[in-house]
């Protein structure tokens, strides 16, 4: 069978209003683990804000899902949720109000949806960071936030969550029974606003609300995690040595987090900063850590030597019935973008996405303990699970290169677009040319 003959998930279908039925399901499936770890939810510029409204959620782990139900309660909400969440239950998704949605694609039907359910009279809840923090900050956000905004003409509410990511990390997702977690529910933007303001200033506002750094929160707060495993799987985003340079030669396990090239050994305390076991500490935030690898990938992105090539195995996922194995392939990320090539049953593909249209990418550590760490690449109609076959790598380092070669590629053509405005860019302005 070609790849073009199987059956994709049927997005143009209209979002259904969550059903009544299933409503206390939801509720009982959130409100256990709220309680649980006692989540102090903090409401700001809130009253009299009622439903129809845009919410922009932060994104850590799976608990954010169940916060931000109680939070809006009792208001019915649809939910935009990635492809995979529905494998298996579509229509228990479809009826408590998901949307489907394939992750870092420019799908004018989503929008439709989005409007529809604001017609509704319903919450529309959206994680536009699009993937679980990987170390409890921020991520980049999509700049076409401020025009769904103008678009939808409905209020902007932020829900940033505190403590999700300490109590479970991306790199290692035990809970942690973290307490007093909290989150802050706030209006952005009200409605007679949106006509007022710009795109760019709207989406200055949203920028401002969703800057977060959980480690920062659990050191002010003073939130002690004792759990024996809390390093275990950190080299998974801290791939890169401080002290030799040395990169994918990053280790972790219990407290303990070591290059095995320099030897150099770091401990995670109960307040989740590290501490050299001998000489300088680098980096005590693991935040810091983080952005300082993104730098060493910045350089190599504007010296144009950043490059990526590996065999892959390669999965597909064009529907919710389940994964299709497509075998082997080759994945090239470059300086322009990302090149996915296979062949399935005899028929050859390829997948293209140009660095300047991915201003990010989706990342898993040990995709659910299949062949490990997986990059995925969405178009409209499917989505690649990516495993690279060679010994060393790091999906980080992919995911902060995709951000950064969006940066640049938009530089450079902005540098372009200055050079034809002024003339062929020899140092000639157009005007003292006529």
């Amino acid at each position: 069978m070609h790849l073009s003959d199987i059956k994709r998930f049927d997005m143009l279908k209209k979002p259904i209003r969550q059903r009544h039925f299933l409503r206390p399901l939801t509720w009982l499936l959130s409100y256990p683990a709220v309680l649980a770890h006692r989540v102090k939810i903090t409401k700001i510029g809130m009253h009299g804000i009622k439903p129809p409204y845009l919410l922009l959620c932060n994104h850590n782990s799976f608990i954010d899902f169940k916060v931000t139900t109680v939070a809006i309660f009792p208001h019915r909400a649809n939910y935009l949720v990635a492809i995979d969440g529905f494998i298996g239950r579509e229509w228990l998704l479809r009826n408590v109000g998901c949307i489907c949605k394939r992750k870092f694609t420019n799908d004018t039907v989503m929008v439709r949806h989005m409007k529809k359910v604001a017609d509704n009279g319903d919450v529309i809840v959206l994680y536009p960071e699009a993937r679980y923090s990987l170390c409890g900050t921020n991520a980049i956000l999509p700049e076409s936030l401020g025009k769904l905004v103008k678009l939808l003409k409905i209020p902007v509410v932020s829900l940033i969550m505190h403590g999700h990511h300490v109590n479970s990390p991306f790199w290692n997702l035990k809970d942690r029974g973290v307490k007093h977690m909290e989150a802050v529910l706030a209006q952005l933007v009200s409605k007679d606003e949106i006509d007022l303001l710009d795109h760019n200033e709207i989406n200055d506002r949203i920028n401002t609300a969703f800057k977060y750094d959980d480690f920062a929160w659990q050191r002010e707060k003073k939130i002690r995690i004792d759990y024996p495993e809390r390093a275990k799987g950190l080299h998974k985003v801290l791939y890169q040595c401080p002290a030799c340079y040395t990169q994918y030669r990053m280790m972790s396990e219990g407290i303990k987090l070591w290059c095995e090239h320099c030897k150099k050994e770091w401990n995670m305390s109960e307040y989740g900063e590290l501490t050299a076991v001998e000489g300088a500490t680098e980096f005590s935030h693991i935040p810091d850590w983080y952005e300082w690898e993104r730098e060493q990938v910045r350089r190599e992105v504007e010296n144009g030597s950043y490059r990526f090539e590996s065999d892959v195995t390669v999965d597909s996922l064009p529907n919710a019935k389940g994964f299709i194995h497509l075998g082997n392939g080759k994945l090239t990320h470059d300086m322009k973008g990302f090149l996915l090539e296979g062949e399935y049953e005899g028929s050859p593909y390829s997948v293209s996405i140009s660095s300047r249209a991915l201003y990010s990418c989706h990342i898993e550590y040990n995709y659910l303990g299949k062949h490990g760490d997986c990059i995925d690449l969405n178009t409209l109609t499917d989505t690649y699970y990516i495993y690279p076959k060679c010994s060393e790598f790091s999906v980080t380092k992919i995911a902060l290169a995709t951000e950064e070669l969006y940066k640049f590629s938009r530089t450079q053509s902005s540098a372009a677009a200055v050079k034809r405005t002024l003339g062929t860019g020899d140092g000639v302005s157009a005007t003292s040319r006529l």
